[in-house]
């Protein structure tokens, strides 16, 4: 999440600067100590409503932006918890509801900078989490981060041996720059989604799972198709913590069945 720039480009803004990958804060024991009290944080603070005292060297865009931050609750909750973005959130309502994440899961964070759903990962008891990413990203206690493409055709196995075998979670919070132009936006995060669907199918384990952000409209026809011949249970789900005005929504993929996938291939 960035802030927007001043028309002039200038350095005057005497804030923290948000570097791509990089958190504004971090925690090395993110969260509650009881972790399913983690989501209850954000709602004690909706009632909450903060003013800016003064919009002098602002822009329109950057007041806006401000003013949403400022009172986001999922915002404040990240930054007293010690998660690396509000996107963190979503991942916890995901996983209060679908039970994703368990003791010795392993999982593969697809785009995990700034770190946030890596985080809530490994406060979640996963046995092995590796964090891919094109930006750097700061490490994260309990698991190995690295800079790569996920497209790479050795990446599937190179993250498979990082896990010690083959992952039960493949996770992807990754979308693209918008245009504000809805059917390019569309085809943009379809064409992430569905990279990273294929990437899960040469990574998951026999009953795996897969989450990845999708848009307003859901997944493609085609797509979920797929899903639904490759997985036993497939649905869209828009977490709480997903801003209302946010097209995004999120696609949950249970059972994996690399055989069903197979016979499907092989009648095609």
């Amino acid at each position: 999440m960035k802030s927007p720039r001043s028309r002039s480009g200038s350095s005057k803004d005497t804030g923290p600067k948000r570097i791509p990958g990089k958190a504004l804060k971090s925690a090395s024991n993110p969260g509650e100590n009881d972790a399913t009290l983690d989501s209850a944080t954000s709602r004690t603070a909706r009632n909450k409503t903060v003013s800016l005292k003064t919009a002098r060297g602002r822009t329109t865009a950057q007041q806006r932006w401000l003013n949403r931050q400022l009172n986001d609750p999922y915002v404040a909750a990240a930054r007293k918890q010690g998660w690396r973005s509000r996107a963190a959130f979503k991942l916890i309502e995901i996983d209060d509801r679908f039970k994703l994440i368990e003791e010795g899961t392993r999982i593969i964070d697809l785009g995990a900078a700034p770190g946030g759903w890596t985080q809530v990962a490994v406060k979640r008891g996963a046995k092995h989490v590796v964090g891919l990413d094109l930006l750097p990203v700061d490490p994260v206690a309990g698991a190995e981060i690295i800079e790569g493409d996920f497209t790479d055709p050795d990446m599937p196995d190179r993250l498979k041996d990082m896990l010690g075998g083959p992952a039960d979670l493949v996770m992807s919070d990754m979308a693209p720059n918008t245009t504000g132009h809805a059917a390019t936006d569309h085809m943009r995060i379809m064409g992430l989604a569905e990279g990273a669907l294929d990437f899960a199918f040469q990574v998951l384990a026999e009953g795996g799972s897969f989450i990845a952000k999708v848009f307003q409209g859901g997944s493609e026809k085609d797509m979920l198709a797929l899903m639904k011949t490759a997985f036993s249970s497939v649905k869209h789900v828009k977490p709480p913590a997903s801003r209302k005005e946010s097209s995004e929504l999120y696609v949950i993929a249970t059972g994996f069945r690399p055989q069903r996938l197979l016979e499907g291939s092989e009648n095609a």
